[in-house]
């Protein structure tokens, strides 16, 4: 396995994207606000988080450096443009980087997932081979300080991004899931690993497309799925694009 430093890389203004917003950099705050709900006239059921699994620790801030997963894997989907990735996990936390690196493997593979753009495609590789582009997973402390050197944006503790270099996860989201999404912690960990890849290939934010239809896999399902159905990936089993309204 081998062990990256986090570094102060410049700021750049763009050229990545979180969920904290709809993609515009905004100041950085020292100070973290958790919006209040609107009152409710009547009380509603709400939905229920995927449960995380058992005896995992999510600590605010870890120790900065990366263990990267001794994984690999074969060529998924069919388009010309190879991306080459690896997997790194702060150092430190109780996350295999093997088994982290696998699941995502996994998720990048699946029939509905970016595997069906016919530009791309994609290959797990081990540490200190060569690559286009590092998953990490990072405790929230340590996350929002990439995503602010990456993209210049706060992520307030609470999400994930996409940088120039790749992908930042926020531990929290991986191993807590969201509020608004139902369902295993591996479905909401797709979204997660979707939602960003497809910042990496391009995608902007979307919206829903209307009651009942699925959520894009680019809209922020974290914010509110506005009418529509929690959903992780980015086609539909008839392979169609899960579309909607793009966010301005």
């Amino acid at each position: 396995m081998a062990v990256g430093l986090l570094g102060s890389a410049p700021y750049l203004l763009d050229g990545g994207r979180s969920d904290a917003s709809s993609g515009a950099p905004s100041p950085r705050s020292t100070v973290h606000i958790t919006p209040a709900p609107a009152p409710k006239p009547t009380p509603k059921p709400t939905r229920t988080a995927a449960q995380p699994p058992a005896g995992i620790d999510v600590p605010s801030r870890g120790t900065g450096s990366f263990v990267t997963a001794d994984a690999g894997g074969a060529k998924v989907g069919r388009g010309p443009r190879l991306l080459r990735y690896v997997v790194a996990v702060e150092a430190g936390l109780e996350i295999s980087p093997a088994q982290a690196a696998n699941e995502i493997a996994d998720i990048l593979a699946a029939p509905r997932g970016w595997t069906r753009n016919q530009a791309y495609s994609f290959q797990l590789v081990g540490a200190g081979a060569p690559h286009d582009l590092t998953v990490k997973i990072a405790t929230p402390g340590t996350a929002d300080a990439l995503c602010w050197a990456g993209i210049h944006q706060d992520t307030q503790g609470e999400y994930n991004c996409e940088v120039p270099d790749g992908v930042v996860v926020n531990l929290k989201r991986w191993v807590e899931g969201s509020p608004t999404f139902d369902g295993p912690i591996h479905d909401y960990r797709a979204l997660i690993i979707n939602h960003e890849m497809g910042h990496f290939l391009g995608h902007t934010h979307m919206t829903c497309a209307g009651p009942g239809r699925l959520a894009p896999v680019m809209m922020q399902q974290i914010k509110g799925l506005h009418g529509c159905v929690a959903n992780a990936w980015p086609y539909d089993k008839n392979g169609r694009l899960v579309s909607g309204p793009h966010v301005t």
